[in-house]
């Protein structure tokens, strides 16, 4: 018997077509079988957003004010916003948050909460690990608005909390008095339960849901002034461990409390529940995979 045995140079005409084949196929098959998630735009959809005009906002601003070393109301500014401000128009949904949860990129929520209502017991690290996901997914800029963002997206729904006395310095319990007073009316209308997005409906921008019973952390640090007696600043500390939260009312918490309730209320009465919206700064370089490599 014969046996017919190939040489390499009879073999070399072969093996262009075969390698061109190989590779049609594997072009084939990277078509038909999915990317790993990381190296794959989300397919979620981009949040509803609203875009507030440039203008001017006159507000009581944040800070624990003291007068030689006395407690007062913080001071009316105005501030200035000279581009526009594209915010949220409801807050992080528990279906929103679950997406990146199942991602790993956030962690499980405090709060388990309900389809269609907002995502409670959530930090303040865990709202810059959603805006991180979320910029990654969408090749955009997300970010937790400012404090002075905050309010003016909030419009009317804007609180006050100043107490409004003219402060006495040889009397400060008048301050204590007044201070106790507010924060027992706020203890009184407590509303544990997160409602679904829109119970509180729209303000006059169209933002739905603000001030109701979710406080949304924002960027600012909170911050200690002292102030002479003409109102001018002395010194200012800022204690970026804990961070402001808006809502019915103003607050600050540390950075790591999910729960407000266990006792990590820096200031104020706590929230009822801890949730957030986010603004967008604009389209990040080279969309999802520049951030990849940021």
């Amino acid at each position: 018997m014969t046996v017919l045995t190939a040489r390499p140079k009879d073999l070399a005409p072969l093996i262009l077509p075969a390698a061109l084949l190989v590779l049609a196929f594997a072009a084939l098959a990277v078509q038909l079988v999915p990317l790993p998630a990381l190296f794959r735009p989300s397919d979620i959809a981009r949040p509803v957003t609203v875009t507030l005009p440039p203008g001017q906002l006159t507000y009581r601003v944040e800070g624990h004010y003291l007068q030689d070393n006395v407690p007062m109301d913080a001071p009316i500014t105005t501030i200035a916003f000279e581009h526009p401000i594209t915010i949220m128009q409801y807050q992080v949904s528990v279906e929103d948050y679950a997406r990146c949860v199942a991602d790993q990129a956030c962690p499980p929520a405090f709060n388990a909460g309900l389809d269609g209502t907002p995502v409670t017991g959530v930090n303040y690290q865990d709202a810059l690990d959603y805006a991180a996901w979320l910029s990654g997914a969408t090749g955009e800029i997300w970010a937790l608005p400012t404090d002075a963002e905050w309010a003016y997206a909030a419009a009317e729904r804007f609180e006050d909390d100043a107490l409004g006395l003219m402060d006495d310095p040889t009397n400060p319990a008048l301050r204590w008095i007044a201070n106790y007073r507010a924060e027992a009316a706020r203890n009184r209308s407590a509303d544990p339960d997160p409602r679904p997005l829109g119970s509180f409906g729209a303000n006059s921008n169209g933002i739905v849901d603000m001030s109701g019973n979710v406080w949304e952390w924002t960027e600012t640090c909170h911050r200690r002034v002292h102030v002479d007696e003409a109102g001018s600043i002395v010194s200012e500390q800022p204690a970026c461990t804990i961070r402001v939260l808006e809502g019915k009312h103003r607050g600050a918490t540390s950075f790591f409390i999910r729960d407000p309730k266990s006792g990590g209320c820096s200031v104020g009465v706590p929230p009822d529940n801890l949730g957030f919206r986010l603004v967008r700064r604009g389209a990040g370089p080279g969309g999802w995979f520049g951030w990849i490599g940021r």
